[in-house]
């Protein structure tokens, strides 16, 4: 018994010994200053996802990471928006359904009092069409996930080049914020209780 809780014990250390130094790869090399790259973690490649080195794959990865940060961001905005009570004003559908009628959360799209088969597959529809035609870099934008297309600018020209990349650093951590943030709202809907702010689950 001594033997064995001696072996645990020696195992248990080895894991918090410290790891022996590698010769850092060129592939990390290669995006270690791109954006997003902050301490305290720096570039943070856990999966190995662009250990290739590959531009065009990071850019397609980074596309997509500012992609689903930006709905991230809308889908947590959404929850603390209508668990507070504010709904979009009138009927969903000609029987007379209010937005306000339905439930929030999962129970919004399952369940006895969920959105009907017909509003779903418009929400569906909807949201196809920003992903196929509109919510695309067609003119070829200034960055990754420039989604301007030379329409649309908000003042955006009149920064410099350093409130730029700091507002680029700004939505790409908020996203990453975001994706967890909603992530744990569903989680702990299905766990039941309440959170700070969004209220009970």
């Amino acid at each position: 018994m001594k033997s064995a809780i001696f072996a645990s014990l020696i195992a248990t250390a080895a894991a918090f010994a410290p790891a022996q130094q590698k010769a850092a790869s060129t592939s990390l090399n290669a995006f270690e200053d791109a954006l997003g790259a902050q301490p305290p973690l720096g570039f943070f490649d856990p999966l190995g996802l662009v250990e290739s080195g590959d531009q065009e794959q990071f850019d397609r990865l980074r596309f997509v990471e500012i992609k689903h940060g930006r709905i991230a961001m809308l889908a947590f905005l959404g929850q603390i928006t209508t668990r507070y009570g504010v709904h979009l004003p009138g009927d969903i559908d000609k029987s007379g359904d209010a937005f306000a009628s339905f439930p929030n959360g999962w129970a919004a799209i399952q369940g006895p009092d969920a959105i009907p088969g017909g509003g779903l597959a418009q929400i569906l529809a909807f949201i196809a069409v920003l992903e196929l035609s509109i919510m695309k870099d067609i003119t070829g934008g200034e960055f990754v996930g420039d989604f301007r297309n030379d329409y649309i600018d908000f003042g955006w020209d009149k920064f410099s080049e350093e409130a730029k990349l700091s507002k680029r650093a700004i939505e790409l951590n908020n996203g990453r914020a975001a994706m967890f943030g909603i992530l744990g709202l569903m989680v702990h809907e299905q766990l039941g209780g309440s959170v700070p702010i969004v209220g009970e689950l």
